[in-house]
């Protein structure tokens, strides 16, 4: 199973991801790091990313994801995966892909964003993912305005999931 953890920016995809993936002792894939440097260069500046740029991001996401499913290996994936043609780009066609929709106020997302150093998307792009973002019907919906072990509990418990002991 590969289950993207999705959301706009400071939905907490990166935290609520390596923390699942390490619950589960599954595999992990960040998204930004997939990004080629234009595309940084340009969320940095506020530039918001058009389709155009956004295609080799995505495909080289979907290689990931086709990988991991290939060995049949669990994953956790990180994506903004903010509109359905970009989840259908991701995950068309591919079996055991679940997505799980990171949703908060906007008012949380502006706070994460604001105490947030050190990151290449710059805070002032929030309001533009939150107008491209389409929530799909048949996400996994979880609220980030609670402590990201509940998150990863939530998460595991929707799919039936059991955490790894430690080792």
């Amino acid at each position: 199973m590969v289950i993207v953890l999705m959301g706009v920016t400071g939905a907490g995809k990166t935290t609520v991801g390596e923390r699942l993936a390490l619950d589960l002792g599954w595999e992990f894939h960040e998204a930004d790091d997939h990004h080629p440097p234009e595309n940084k260069r340009k969320m940095k500046a506020g530039i918001p990313l058009t389709d155009e740029d956004r295609r080799p991001w995505l495909l080289a996401l979907r290689a990931v994801i086709e990988e991991a499913l290939q060995r049949q290996a669990d994953a956790v994936v990180t994506c903004s995966a903010l509109r359905a043609s970009y989840r259908h780009v991701l995950a068309g066609g591919l079996p055991d892909v679940q997505f799980v929709l990171l949703h908060g106020s906007r008012d949380v997302l502006a706070g994460r964003l604001a105490a947030r150093a050190d990151h290449f998307m710059n805070p002032a792009l929030l309001d533009s993912q939150l107008a491209t973002l389409e929530p799909p019907a048949d996400a996994l919906v979880v609220d980030v305005d609670q402590p990201p072990e509940r998150q990863v509990a939530q998460i595991r418990d929707a799919f039936g999931l059991s955490a790894q002991p430690l080792r």
